[in-house]
C-alpha cells in the first residue's frame, strides 16, 4: 500500500484563497477605522478645557460651604450622564456642562458634591443639596426637557 501526498493550499485549516480574503478585509477595516470618529469627538475636545474650568471653579464656590474631601475631577464624553460621583471622592461631570445654563450647571455640580456625603437619594441627601439650591425640584423638572445627547 502506498500514499499519494498532494500539495494542499491550506494553511492551519484556511484555504489561501480564504486567508488573502481576510487579509483584505483588515486592511480594509484597519483604514475605516483610522477615518471614523466618534460623532462628538471633536466637540468633546473644543469644550473639555472649559467644562474643566467651569466644574473646578463651581466646586471650590459649593464646597466653601461643604467642605467636603474631593479627590479628583474628571471630564468625560459620557451619552446618558451628567455626572457621576464615586466612593473614593471623584467626581466626573460630562463635558456638556459648560454649555448648560449657569443654575443648571451648579445643580449638577452641588448634586454630584453631596453624593460625597450622601452616596444616594434619600431625604437627607436632597436636604444637603437644598442647602445651596433651594429650587432644586423646579430644576430637576428643567433637565427632563433637555436632552444629553
Amino acid at each position: 500500500m502506498f500514499f499519494v501526498f498532494k500539495k494542499t493550499n491550506y494553511k492551519n485549516g484556511f484555504s489561501i484563497k480564504s486567508l488573502r480574503l481576510i487579509r483584505r478585509k483588515a486592511r480594509w477595516q484597519k483604514k475605516r477605522r483610522k477615518k471614523r470618529r466618534k460623532p462628538n469627538s471633536l466637540e468633546f475636545i473644543q469644550y473639555k478645557n472649559q467644562a474643566l474650568a467651569t466644574a473646578q471653579n463651581k466646586i471650590a464656590h459649593f464646597n466653601a460651604f461643604y467642605k467636603f474631601k474631593v479627590n479628583r475631577v474628571t471630564i468625560k464624553n459620557q451619552k446618558t450622564r451628567w455626572g457621576s460621583c464615586s466612593k473614593k471622592g471623584n467626581l466626573n461631570f460630562n463635558y456638556k456642562i459648560a454649555l448648560l445654563p449657569p443654575h443648571l450647571s451648579d445643580y449638577v455640580i452641588v448634586h454630584e458634591l453631596c453624593h460625597l456625603e450622601q452616596l444616594n437619594h434619600s431625604p437627607a441627601f436632597w436636604n444637603l443639596v437644598a442647602k445651596t439650591i433651594p429650587q432644586y425640584k423646579k430644576i430637576k423638572k428643567d433637565f427632563k426637557k433637555i436632552s444629553i445627547l
